[in-house]
C-alpha cells in the first residue's frame, strides 16, 4: 500500500528531470541562435554607420610587397564602403605597385619613419572615422566593424585592438624581448599616467575625427603609438580597448622595428610626454631624490654641527646646500608648471568644445 506514493514520487522526479534539461538545452540553442543574431546585427549596425560616415583605412608601409596586397583585398572586402589609403615610405621594392594593383588610393612619404607617415595622414586625409593599421597582415580585417561600431556609438575617441588579453601577441610573437618590452612600456604607461591599458602599441587603432583634428605627433619613428595613446590619456580623451586576434608575419617578411634603440625612444617619449602632461609628478620625483641624496650626502656635515665639532667635510657641505636647493627650485618650478598645464587643458577642452559645434562632417 506504500508503494503507490514511491512511484509517484520517482515518476515526478523523472518528469523534473526532463523538464530541467529540455529547458536547458532550448535555453542553450536559443541563446547562442540569439548571440549569433546580436553579432550580426551588429556588423549591420557597423556597415549602416560606416555607409553614413566617411571611413578611411591608413596603411603606412615600408618594403610590404609580399603583404600589402592581401592587406588591402582584406579590409576592402570587410569594409566595401571605406576608403583605403596606402602610404609608401620610400620602399626599395613594389609595395607601392601591388598596393595600387589592389585598389588602394597610395601616397607617398619620403621621409622615413612610421611618425612621419601617420603626420602626412592626418594631415592629407580627411574623414569621419581613421582606422590606423599596419600592413603585414598581422591585424585581422575581420576585427574592424566591431572597433568602427564603437566609435560610431561614441564609446570613445579612440578604439585601441588589444592584442594582449587573448595572449595572441605572446603566442604569435616569438621575439621574447619585444614581449618584454610591450609589457614594460605598458607598465610605465599605466604607472605615470594612472590608465589601465593592455596593450599601449597595437598596431591596429581607430581614432575619430575630434582626436586627429586634435592631434600632435612629433616623433618620426615607432613612437607614434605610444605618442596617440598618451596624448588621449593626457587630453582626456577617452579609451578604450577591444581584444583582436593576432597573427605571426608570413614566412620572408621582416619587421623592421629595432628592439633595443626603438623601445629606448619609446621609453623617452613616455618620460617626455609624462613631464609634459604631469608636471607635478615628474618634478616632485626629482625634488625627493636630490633631497634624499643632498641629506646622505651631507649627514657627516650636520653631525659635525649638532655635536659642535669643527667642520671638516666643507666640500660635502657645499654640495649638501647645493642639493637641497636645487630640490627647492625643482619643487617650485613643477608647481609653477603644473599651473600652466591645468590652465592649458581648460582651454584645450573649451575650444574642443567649440570645434565640436562648428567641426562639418566629411563631406560636407
Amino acid at each position: 500500500m506504500f508503494e503507490l506514493p514511491a512511484k509517484l514520487f520517482f515518476i515526478e522526479k523523472c518528469c523534473d528531470y526532463a523538464y530541467t534539461y529540455t529547458f536547458g538545452c532550448l535555453k542553450k540553442i536559443f541563446g547562442e541562435v540569439f548571440r549569433k543574431k546580436q553579432a550580426g546585427g551588429k556588423c549591420i549596425e557597423a556597415t549602416k554607420a560606416i555607409i553614413i560616415m566617411k571611413t578611411a583605412v591608413l596603411i603606412p608601409c615600408l618594403n610590404e610587397e609580399q603583404t600589402i596586397g592581401k592587406v588591402v583585398a582584406d579590409f576592402k572586402r570587410v569594409l566595401p564602403s571605406a576608403q583605403i589609403y596606402v602610404y609608401d615610405n620610400d620602399s626599395s621594392d613594389r609595395t607601392a605597385t601591388v598596393a595600387a594593383a589592389a585598389g588602394a588610393t597610395v601616397g607617398k612619404e619620403l621621409r622615413r619613419g612610421k611618425g612621419n607617415q601617420v603626420r602626412t595622414m592626418f594631415r592629407e586625409i580627411d574623414a569621419d572615422i581613421y582606422l590606423l593599421v599596419d600592413g603585414d597582415d598581422t591585424y585581422p580585417a575581420e576585427a574592424a566593424p566591431e572597433l568602427l561600431l564603437a566609435i560610431c556609438q561614441s564609446e570613445a575617441d579612440m578604439i585601441i585592438g588589444d592584442r594582449q588579453s587573448s595572449g595572441a601577441y605572446c603566442l604569435q610573437n616569438k621575439r621574447l624581448f619585444h614581449n618584454f618590452g610591450n609589457g614594460l612600456i605598458t607598465m610605465l604607461t599605466n604607472l605615470l599616467f594612472r590608465s589601465n591599458l593592455h596593450d599601449v602599441l597595437s598596431g591596429m587603432r581607430v581614432l575619430s575625427r575630434r582626436f586627429v583634428q586634435n592631434c600632435v605627433i612629433n616623433g618620426s619613428g615607432f613612437t607614434v603609438e605610444t605618442e596617440l595613446t598618451l596624448q588621449a590619456l593626457g587630453r582626456h580623451f577617452s579609451v578604450k580597448e577591444i581584444p583582436i586576434a593576432y597573427f605571426a608575419r608570413p614566412p620572408g617578411s621582416h619587421s623592421k622595428l629595432r628592439t633595443l634603440t626603438d623601445g629606448a625612444c619609446i621609453i623617452k617619449t613616455i618620460f617626455s610626454l609624462f613631464k609634459h602632461y604631469r608636471p607635478i609628478a615628474f618634478f616632485s620625483a626629482i625634488s625627493i631624490l636630490t633631497f634624499a641624496v643632498g641629506l646622505a650626502i651631507g649627514f657627516p656635515f650636520i653631525k659635525e654641527i649638532v655635536f659642535g665639532s669643527s667642520i671638516f667635510h666643507l666640500s660635502g657641505a657645499i654640495l649638501t646646500i647645493g642639493l637641497v636647493g636645487l630640490s627647492v627650485i625643482a619643487l617650485i618650478y613643477g608647481m609653477i608648471q603644473n599651473a600652466n598645464v591645468r590652465q592649458h587643458k581648460k582651454n584645450c577642452r573649451l575650444q574642443l568644445r567649440q570645434s565640436d559645434k562648428r567641426l562639418p562632417k566629411a563631406g560636407d
